[in-house]
């Protein structure tokens, strides 16, 4: 029962980090929009039936009952229709929906407030305002990060060996399959090549077939590299550089991604390929950063969420297959907001073991970490240049600004605001598409979860 709180309690952690930031994103654009003189009727937390509001000046403040959002309603968003009021006309049904949302946007304006509509201010101002929001989820990532970083520390893996395995043996295709039958040496078993050139765990290993070796990543890749090649390599042991010689064996071994992760199919097993294999594994440590190193490495985490993110339409055949007992999941791929959590609620109950318990530290470090990456996913995907995104509107300002540049060079009347309602049909249909995927990761993060415990 102890560990069902302890769980609960990690859920509930997460749940208001979440929340905090939804708000902050929401305050993001909250402010600047104030600050430009834009009216702003409402500032929501969530979607669907209002919770709780209470209204402070012009602006009504409340909390939604689904907590998957936010949204700041300012005035003016869409322009009225080109050449006369708006009004909805029986132009088909798609342009009925795109004059009745032109409509319900003009209705809700008053002749006090004529001059302080959204798509009256200039470009700058509207890009500003539509960016307040994926740069607080950046500034909130960024503290995030560079606070666990400089204090608790990063985990990196070096080339001072380990473990040395005793025997080859086939890895497992799955995670499943790695808990439930772990791979053992039988009499048949040949002994590893590290074994056979005598490597022994403490060893650093500093030069590999004549380079350097300062991290594990590149010795990796030279072993993976060299199958069948007999090569040299030195070792530092007890103070001293010991030569030796190794013999590679071509094995079936995990397909890696570019941030070194296993590579998963749509049936969620690990794609074997065969390379070189030594038989030895890295030994992790945890250092903290300089505050001068944090935006390298920030911008490496950015590059790999983004790269995350662009793979996110590809794996959602795997979500589905995993979702429908069909495949497991990829422990790489994409989670929904309940899954982590899930995974949040889980490192906050996990024991360790005797030899190598977990504490308090680190459990905290690993939830603010996934907060971290939450706020820097948001960052990123909300500058997608698709309406309703945030990066929707930023395209649509960034084009009326230069429409109304291209015509003032060619000596022609200014175009006037770009009618962004127009684009409402494609909004519709990525809304849509959205709400599905969240639904059927949810879905799945509840039928059939990522765990990190096995």
């Amino acid at each position: 029962m102890e560990s069902v709180g302890i769980y609960a309690l990690g859920v509930a952690f997460y749940a208001v980090c979440v929340a905090a930031s939804i708000a902050l994103h929401e305050v993001g654009h909250l402010v600047p929009a104030k600050r430009f003189g834009i009216k702003c009727s409402q500032y929501m937390v969530g979607f669907g039936p209002t919770v709780w509001s209470r209204r402070r000046g012009e602006t009504e403040y409340g909390i939604k009952a689904i907590p998957l959002g936010g949204y700041v309603r300012m005035l003016g968003m869409f322009p009225p229709k080109p050449g006369q009021p708006a009004r909805v006309d029986s132009t088909g049904r798609l342009g009925m929906l795109v004059d009745q949302a032109r409509s319900d946007a003009q209705r809700d304006i008053g002749p006090e407030d004529a001059d302080r509509l959204f798509y009256q201010r200039s470009v700058p101002k509207r890009v500003v305002v539509m960016l307040g929001g994926p740069t607080m989820n950046l500034l909130i990532a960024a503290v995030l990060f560079t606070l666990l970083w400089t204090t608790y520390g990063l985990s990196r893996e070096t080339p001072v060996v380990d473990t040395v395995s005793k025997c080859v043996v086939p890895v497992a295709a799955s995670k499943k399959e790695q808990a439930a039958a772990p791979p053992q040496c039988t009499a048949t078993s040949a002994p590893t090549p590290a074994v056979a050139a005598g490597i022994q765990p403490g060893d650093r290993i500093v030069e590999f077939a004549g380079t350097r070796i300062e991290e594990w990543s590149t010795l990796q890749g030279l072993i993976r590299a060299n199958p069948g090649r007999t090569l040299p390599l030195v070792v530092e042991r007890a103070g001293a550089q010991v030569p030796l010689q190794v013999t590679l064996i071509k094995d079936n071994r995990y397909e890696l991604d570019g941030n070194g992760l296993p590579v998963v199919d749509d049936q969620g097993r690990y794609v074997l390929v065969p390379v070189g294999f030594l038989g030895v594994s890295p030994t992790t440590v945890r250092e903290t950063l300089a505050l001068t190193e944090v935006p390298a490495q920030f911008g490496t985490f950015i590059a790999q969420t983004a790269a995350a993110i662009v793979n996110i339409p590809s794996k959602m055949v795997g979500v589905v297959k995993a979702a429908t007992f069909q495949g497991e999941r990829d422990p790489n791929g994409p989670i929904s907001v309940v899954g982590a959590g899930r995974i949040v609620g889980e490192i906050a109950s996990v024991q360790g073991t005797p030899e190598n318990p977990i504490n308090f530290s680190d459990k905290f470090a690993g939830a603010v970490q996934i907060v971290a990456g939450i706020n820097l996913a948001l960052f990123l995907f909300n500058l997608v240049p698709l309406l309703p995104l945030d990066g929707g509107h930023v395209a649509g300002a960034l084009w009326e600004g230069l429409r109304r540049r291209v015509n003032r060079l060619l000596r022609r009347p200014d175009p006037g605001p770009v009618d962004i309602a127009r684009l409402l049909p494609l909004t519709y249909v990525v809304a849509s598409l959205l709400l599905g995927m969240s639904v059927l990761l949810i879905y799945a993060d509840i039928v059939n979860p990522i765990r990190i415990t096995g």
